[in-house]
């Protein structure tokens, strides 16, 4: 598997949304590819903090910026 393919299915594979023959192919590129180990990782770390991130709620002055811009679209 190239690094195009194993970077293009990421999320995918970090949400294990993947099939287990997918999944061992990225597993066995991510072993030998410092570089796409790097992204993955990353990747988890930031899944890791928005999910708690999410479990906090935002100060109100904050949501109040956030849904007037939302509204203006």
């Amino acid at each position: 598997m190239k690094c195009e393919d194993v970077l293009r299915q990421l999320v995918a594979y970090l949400d294990r949304d993947v099939d287990a023959h997918t999944a061992t192919e990225i597993d066995r590129h991510l072993e030998a590819c410092r570089g796409c180990f790097s992204r993955a990782d990353f990747e988890r770390k930031l899944k890791a903090q928005l999910r708690a991130a999410g479990e906090k709620r935002a100060p109100a002055r904050l949501r109040a910026r956030i849904k007037g811009i939302v509204d203006k679209f």
